[in-house]
């Protein structure tokens, strides 16, 4: 797949997404993971893993080259794993943070996240955050840094996108994104900083493993980074998505970007370097509002209408949109986004209609099976 990439000149595209495991009748998480794999077919089980906590479990899609392709390995790994969480008792809820009360959740079992909690305690409340990762590929370390700090003004607009836990703990948070907001009490969790080199780039990592804010480079949390096992740019500052369209979506569209981004690096014009105030002060806005309020204009560092940014990314990416054979879904996906709103929105609609979190977890498990 890479050679062909290569010879079209395109990107391959990845996706990671967390998901929440919770009681078969009930709204609340449920420490149901283990069983979740024994019941996982074999079709789907090399591209199932283990999350932080027992509540929790992640599946990682194949690289793929076109978007129809992921479309359909995201649909077929949500359907297998859902059936294999309804064999175990349970359901499974693609949603950013727990919406219901209940007790905390216990660590899996590894060494690593005992060492995570013994150095870091108590950072991953309730059933645990579950976020989306895209992975876009591209050409060398050296290349992926300067995307890196192309990508900074662009991704306050994704995480607003993404938008999809409004419910913790059995209440509104007057948020759209809760996780965003517990997920930022790690100590690397943030906004890419603005690097000179690859070099620098892993100076970085070896200070702050050093420092004791990581214990490794898989600790590293920027909004953007390099992957640590792929030649990828991996974008991971969203909520998971209720919907596999909505995830579609946000991969199209991070993969455009990329591609856009990687001609500026081209032809040797520099990224700007947006202060890290004004970038933090978008993600807030982002994890406030969604879509559905403000978010900052990077150029004019004005504030402006989340939807009008959104549009304006989808115009600069348009044409790699186009040279990827992308436009055509993308622009359909964009339309219901507009229509039906956020993961946040649709949530917070639902809750005022019928009344109770427990409709809410129903609507977004039968929508992370594809039911709706």
């Amino acid at each position: 797949m890479a050679d062909e990439a290569d010879a079209q000149g395109l990107l391959t595209l990845g996706v990671e997404e967390e998901y929440l495991l919770v009681d078969a009748t009930e709204p609340r998480a449920v420490d149901r993971v283990e069983e979740v794999f024994d019941h996982l077919g074999d079709d789907i089980r090399d591209s199932v893993q283990h999350e932080f906590v027992r509540s929790q479990i992640e599946t990682a899609s194949p690289p793929q080259l076109e978007l129809r392709d992921l479309f359909e390995s995201m649909t077929r790994l949500r359907a297998g794993l859902a059936a294999a969480t309804e064999r175990a008792g349970a359901r499974l809820v693609a949603v950013g943070a727990s919406p219901a009360a209940g007790e905390h959740s216990r660590i899996v079992d590894k060494p690593r996240y005992h060492r995570m909690r013994e150095r870091f305690g108590d950072l991953s409340p309730g059933g645990g955050l579950n976020g989306m990762h895209v992975h876009v590929s591209v050409p060398d370390p050296e290349t992926g840094v300067q995307v890196l700090n192309h990508l900074r003004p662009w991704l306050p607009i994704f995480q607003a996108a993404t938008a999809n836990s409004p419910f913790f703990d059995g209440r509104d948070t007057g948020y759209a994104s809760w996780r965003s907001m517990l997920w930022e009490r790690w100590p690397t969790v943030g906004p890419t900083p603005y690097l000179e080199s690859h070099e620098q780039y892993e100076t970085m990592i070896s200070d702050l493993v050093a420092s004791g804010a990581m214990l490794d480079e898989g600790m590293l949390y920027w909004y953007a980074r390099l992957s640590a096992n792929y030649p990828t740019v991996e974008i991971r500052m969203g909520d998971v998505c209720p919907t596999p369209d909505d995830a579609m979506l946000l991969a199209a569209l991070a993969r455009a970007l990329v591609a856009t981004l990687l001609r500026e690096v081209e032809y040797g014009r520099p990224a700007p370097n947006v202060p890290h105030p004004l970038l933090m002060a978008a993600h807030w806005r982002a994890a406030h509002d969604g879509l559905e309020g403000l978010n900052i204009d990077m150029a004019t560092r004005e504030p402006r209408p989340a939807w009008k940014l959104m549009r304006q990314l989808f115009d600069y990416v348009r044409p790699e949109l186009e040279r990827h054979g992308d436009l055509e879904m993308t622009t359909v996906l964009m339309g219901r986004l507009r229509a039906h709103g956020t993961g946040a929105a649709r949530q917070r609609a639902l809750l005022a209609q019928r009344g109770s979190i427990e409709d809410v977890v129903d609507w977004l498990a039968a929508t992370t099976r594809g039911e709706r």
